[in-house]
């Protein structure tokens, strides 16, 4: 057990920096992350980039369910050897490449360190092609995620104004920071009630990473609660498509120019 630990480390400790990545993540699932990295994945490809959107929720996938794409190959075949990961990357109808994982597939969600550091590699490869890689991970501080946000140039934490979203995420936070001191870390607030209340979360937040880890976090902004995003996820049609401008889009296209600004590589 003890030697299976440090190869996590050691895994987590090789993964990077190294990609040319933003990492979408979230303390606890059900604060909208899927969706943020799937409508600044679209954002970014209107705005020129090339980007290839990475499902590394290897369990439960559903960034593909939100562009409305059946891939016929995900990464769960990559990770069996069926397939190449170039082979598993599907095209949308939106600018960008989707790089699907399976969903149901409980061995998936429990990678060894070595098939972990594989795939962090193998991504690595890939991202040769793209302007940067945006990672949809898993909720939580599981190993695959932790590795995934290792590699990535920029951590973008989504949560909401709930309290138990605030706990987790700072839980995630804490490791990630142990784990990667010094990662450019950016949050996020989805489902504010108003700009003040994504604000006041914020603020929430940094005074507790301020005392306890002694770290500045970055705000990107705040998305509102808005039915456009609603009605978007049932129509599997990313609301960033759309045509006029939603409050939550309105609200997104600011922060994702602000990433179609770094400098990734």
């Amino acid at each position: 057990m003890n030697d299976q630990a440090q190869r996590l480390r050691d895994a987590v400790k090789a993964s990077g920096p190294r990609l040319p990545a933003l990492a979408v993540t979230g303390g606890k699932g059900g604060v909208g992350k899927t969706c943020v990295a799937v409508n600044l994945a679209v954002l970014l490809a209107k705005a020129g980039l090339k980007p290839l959107l990475v499902d590394i929720d290897l369990g439960l996938a559903n960034a593909d369910i939100l562009l409305g794409v059946n891939p016929e190959k995900t990464l769960g075949d990559v990770l069996a050897g069926a397939v190449p990961m170039t082979q598993a990357v599907a095209k949308t109808s939106y600018g960008l490449d989707l790089l699907p994982a399976a969903s149901g597939v409980e061995e998936l969600a429990r990678l060894t360190p070595e098939r972990l550091t594989g795939l962090i590699d193998g991504l690595g490869r890939v991202a040769a092609d793209y302007d940067l890689l945006i990672l949809d991970t898993p909720a939580g501080i599981g190993r695959e995620v932790m590795a995934s946000l290792a590699a990535a140039k920029i951590v973008l934490v989504v949560l909401t104004p709930d309290p138990t979203a605030l706990t987790d995420a700072y839980a995630l936070i804490k490791v990630l920071d142990a784990q990667s001191p010094g990662k450019d870390i950016r949050i996020l607030v989805n489902q504010a009630a108003t700009a003040h209340e994504g604000q006041a979360v914020f603020a929430r937040l940094q005074a507790v990473a301020r005392k306890h880890l002694r770290r500045e976090l970055t705000y990107v902004g705040d998305l509102p609660r808005d039915p456009a995003v609603v009605e978007s996820v049932r129509r599997r049609k990313p609301f960033a498509a759309g045509v006029t401008d939603s409050p939550a889009l309105a609200a997104l296209r600011p922060i994702a120019a602000r990433f179609k600004g770094e400098r990734w590589r």
